[in-house]
């Protein structure tokens, strides 16, 4: 493995329900090529929605980006060559079929890699700003923090009532002001 390089995520483009055929394809060629070194993570993004079917719910997985699968590894072109002539797979997203790395708020965004946020970051008591997300644009005070699952347990008002809410750290940000408390204009 080159020492000077580290691996970056691509993303690959691949025919209609063929990603996970491509994503197992390439764990295979990992392994029996030994590409473990250059050919790091492979990822297909998925969200859980909920879906009604003969009057039941039931959650399940779908694609969240239909037609794509999400490599990190080391750009040479042996590994390029051994990555498009993967059966299902059309090509690397770039000029050329020649891939361009995702930029490190693309990774973030797609969660293709959760970054960790030191211990103490977030302590109760703080005051935080939800910065995505359905609160996106409320303010809240934490009540609990849950280090390992990098959640917290936040109070907010909404509807003129205090609300508590779990959030993940990386959808809020610590604020240094004290909440505005809402007025009542009618």
């Amino acid at each position: 493995m080159p020492t000077n390089e580290q691996p970056k995520w691509y993303i690959l483009h691949t025919y209609s329900g063929y990603e996970a055929m491509v994503k197992d394809s390439l764990e295979k060629l990992i392994e029996n090529n030994n590409l473990g070194d250059y050919i790091v993570d492979l990822k297909i993004p998925m969200e859980q929605v909920i879906e009604e079917k003969n009057g039941k719910r039931k959650v399940v997985e779908r694609k969240l980006l239909p037609c794509y699968v999400f490599i990190k590894m080391i750009y040479t072109n042996q590994i390029w060559y051994y990555v498009t002539s993967t059966r299902g797979v059309t090509g690397f997203c770039g000029p050329q079929g020649r891939p361009i790395p995702m930029k490190e708020e693309e990774i973030v965004k797609m969660r293709l890699e959760t970054p960790v946020i030191p211990e103490g970051e977030f302590s109760v008591g703080d005051t935080v700003s939800v910065e995505e997300g359905p609160l996106k644009g409320f303010f809240g005070t934490i009540k609990e923090v849950n280090a390992t699952a990098q959640k917290a347990k936040i109070t907010t008002t909404m509807f003129g009532r205090s609300t508590d809410v779990e959030v993940e750290y990386l959808q809020i940000k610590k604020v240094d002001a004290t909440i505005p408390e809402p007025t009542d204009e009618e």
